[in-house]
């Protein structure tokens, strides 16, 4: 019997990926989709995705939360228009599958960037140079693009039709939303941000938090309180201000592990104060806030 084709797929959740899963197990592909989870994006999207598509997924951990804080920190090729490491991002993520492709004797590795789709990361020179350097050449697969681009190793072997792949290109997704219909998907998100640090105001606070304690101090649970809007500097103590009940509840869990929490007698924001010089002074300041942003 002729040996299954296997393929991993990156895989975020989003119409693109599924796409590129479908495509490929329309040719009687074995494709697994996997998640690289992190400081500044989670697996749920994906999670949700693969389950209603019946997408086989898997999450891959193994420390790429710590590896990709590396390259936001300080990435080769740069930022996009916030501190967003797209390329240095994609290339991190497709070094990882790599790894997973050889020792678990997968064929290739696909995903589903469009050409053109993001000017930044997603142009021909970057999706060459990602191939290029993640020890990937010939064996990386864009199946919504690929008759755009070379003819990749596994195309030429005959492990994928490439007469049955796409020419996608640019920012609309017309296109994937007919294909979307043809292949009989029910369920996929609408178009979103995307990753948090393309966000201005996200990339805003990462660049203070840096700047204010030095980005080789920086911990695993200062980055979560980026996540919180209400955000106030008094010299190194960061303090942050609840909106709500379920804000309130994160910033008591994240007490825990360091820092001050000033709960209000009655109903308002809790406060939660992250720094190396907490004094009384700071403690007074935060309080003024607790008087400010209370309904009462």
């Amino acid at each position: 019997m002729k040996k299954k084709v296997k393929a991993l797929v990156l895989f975020s959740g989003g119409l693109d990926s599924i796409l590129a899963v479908k495509i490929l197990e329309k040719q009687g592909i074995k494709a697994t989709a996997i998640n690289f989870p992190s400081y500044f994006f989670n697996s749920e999207q994906a999670e949700k995705s693969a389950k209603k598509n019946k997408i086989k997924l898997k999450i891959i951990k193994n420390n790429f939360s710590d590896a990709h804080w590396q390259i936001v920190k300080k990435p080769k090729y740069g930022y996009g228009k916030a501190v967003n490491p797209c390329v240095d991002c994609h290339l991190l993520m497709t070094k990882k599958a790599s790894q997973i492709m050889k020792k678990e004797k997968y064929d290739f590795v696909a995903t589903g960037e469009v050409l053109g789709q993001r000017p930044f990361s997603q142009n021909k020179h970057k999706l060459q140079l990602i191939e290029r350097v993640s020890g990937l050449m010939g064996k990386l697969l864009r199946p919504l693009s690929a008759r755009l681009l070379n003819e990749t190793e596994i195309e030429k072997k005959g492990l994928v039709d490439r007469k049955k792949l796409l020419d996608f290109e640019g920012r609309g997704r017309k296109r994937q939303i007919e294909l979307a219909k043809q292949l009989n998907i029910k369920y996929y998100p609408l178009p979103a941000g995307g990753c948090i640090l393309c966000e201005k105001e996200f990339a805003q606070r990462l660049r203070m938090l840096m700047e204010k304690l030095g980005a080789n101090n920086i911990k695993a649970d200062d980055l979560e309180l980026l996540r919180f809007s209400r955000q106030f500097w008094f010299g190194k103590n960061l303090v942050i201000v609840g909106k709500n009940k379920e804000e309130n509840e994160k910033l008591e869990k994240l007490k825990k592990k360091r820092g001050v929490l000033i709960k209000p007698i009655n109903p308002g924001p809790s406060i939660l104060i992250r720094g190396r010089q907490i004094n009384q002074k700071t403690i007074k300041e935060a309080d003024h806030l607790i008087k400010k942003y209370s309904k009462i």
